[in-house]
């Protein structure tokens, strides 16, 4: 391929912005198509007489905006773009500094029937007790409330976290072994700096949650994709991959939904021992269950093993609080102390509203809450298994269902993945494609996409799926 960017050698741009754009335009444009590999850094700063510097900057900057993918010992390729409509930066009304133009990161169309994957349904937040205890918070006399707090997080926080996960998840763990930080890539990033010195590789589920592989990637971590079973992820093939660092959703894997059993738990415990290795557990939604016994964490069933829990409020609360946490294990608390004085690190999230949610919770408001958006959710989701019973029939499976704020609808369809999605927009109903979520793909793509059903009304549950089935049968 011969890239021949025209560069303008009076102007102010940086050869690495000159490059940036003239990739991106290529690609917008259709010249550069979906899949098509790049030159090497090498190769093009060869070709181009530059030194790697620029034309590592420029493929760095295209791979952070969405527009080129980096394989493993295969290269860069071009990614495939959205529809026309949301384009990055089409739209926006933004440009950046030197022309770069913002990433559209949401899709930002308002939809009729929205089964966004992970929304609350946030009609039913307590706004008027959360008002009259944040308001209590920021009363005059507690003015140091406004200073930096405590950089693992408030105590009084920390503590009723321990004793909430203790009774909710069979979570086994002090108040000091607590980190609250403001997001999940914030905590993964300190974990990946107190895990680094002795790991550099990292396996992630495939299909998976992408934030874990991308967060470690960026830390200096190669990701490595262990492929999953109908219970969960392969352990065997977790042995043959030889890493000793794993992220698992044993609760409600994430995509797909399912429950690991406690034999699969114990064996990735067992895991963990033999190779002086750690497990990530990732709990993000375990405390909605709607059909079954609640399952405990992976963290709990067996004391004093290398485990890192991770959870938070975002899904249980609302995303705006930006609360998260990590259970560390003892072994890696000495550690985090050493990182903490070496980095000075200050607290990410808000102190104020730590403050609020450890009132909310020690008044008892937090597990009335949790009570009543667990019924208001399992209704939502028996109303859709029922409306996809009834319009997909055979031509559709649900995939992971009973828990969660979503499931997978795995469509019979000869129609493409991006034909599906393209008809589903055009009859107003967001329904995700979930192909996204494979850092390997399979050979043969299964048609699966995403019907959250927290977010969405209930009266527009079965109305939505109705469209969706005359939008790709019809």
């Amino acid at each position: 391929m011969l890239l021949t960017p025209t560069w303008d050698e009076n102007g102010n741009e940086p050869q690495y912005v000159q490059l940036y754009a003239y990739i991106k335009n290529e690609i917008v444009a259709g010249r550069l198509a979906e899949q098509t590999r790049l030159p090497s850094v090498r190769k093009l700063a060869d070709l181009l007489g530059l030194s790697t510097t620029p034309v590592e900057m420029a493929y760095q900057q295209l791979q952070a905006e969405g527009f080129i993918l980096s394989r493993h010992r295969s290269g860069y390729f071009v990614e495939e773009l959205p529809d026309p409509e949301v384009k990055p930066g089409a739209g926006t009304g933004f440009e950046g500094p030197v022309g770069i133009q913002r990433p559209l990161i949401r899709d930002g169309r308002n939809y009729e029937y929205d089964f966004h994957m992970s929304q609350n349904d946030f009609s039913l937040f307590p706004h008027t007790v959360w008002r009259r205890l944040y308001n209590q918070t920021l009363r005059l006399e507690q003015q140091e409330d406004l200073f930096y707090g405590d950089p693992q997080g408030e105590p009084g926080l920390r503590l009723q976290i321990a004793d909430y996960l203790r009774r909710y998840r069979g979570v086994v763990c002090s108040p000091d072994q607590i980190v609250i930080g403001a997001d999940q890539f914030g905590l993964l990033s300190l974990t990946s700096l107190m895990l680094k010195p002795q790991h550099q590789r990292f396996g992630v589920e495939n299909p998976g949650y992408l934030l874990y592989a991308n967060t470690f990637r960026q830390h200096g971590f190669e990701a490595v994709p262990i492929s999953l079973q109908e219970d969960g992820i392969n352990v065997s093939e977790l042995y043959e991959s030889g890493v000793q660092l794993l992220a698992v959703s044993p609760s409600h894997q994430y995509p797909r939904g399912m429950i690991m059993p406690i034999s699969k738990r114990l064996q990735l415990l067992e895991w963990a021992r033999n190779v002086n290795g750690y497990i990530i557990e990732d709990d993000y939604d375990g405390e909605f269950r709607y059909h079954g016994r609640p399952i405990p964490s992976l963290q709990g069933l067996m004391p004093h093993t290398n485990v890192i829990y991770l959870g938070g409020f975002a899904q249980v609360m609302a995303p705006a609080l930006c609360v998260w946490y990590m259970v560390l294990p003892e072994s890696l608390i000495g550690v985090y102390y050493e990182l903490l004085r070496e980095t000075l690190l200050e607290q990410s999230s808000s102190r104020l509203h730590q403050r609020t949610l450890q009132t909310f919770m020690e008044q008892g408001y937090l597990e009335k809450h949790v009570r009543k958006m667990r019924n208001v959710y399992r209704k939502k989701h028996d109303l859709l298994a029922q409306a996809v019973q009834e319009h997909f029939g055979d031509r559709a499976v649900m995939i992971g269902k009973d828990a969660g704020f979503h499931v997978l609808l795995r469509v019979d369809t000869s129609r493409s993945e991006k034909e599906l999605n393209k008809l589903a927009i055009q009859a107003g109903v967001r329904a995700s494609p979930a192909s996204f979520t494979w850092l390997q793909p399979p050979k043969e793509m299964p048609k699966e996409f995403f019907l959250g059903f927290a977010g969405i009304p209930i009266e527009k549950i079965g109305p939505g799926i109705k469209a969706l089935h005359e939008a790709w049968f019809g």
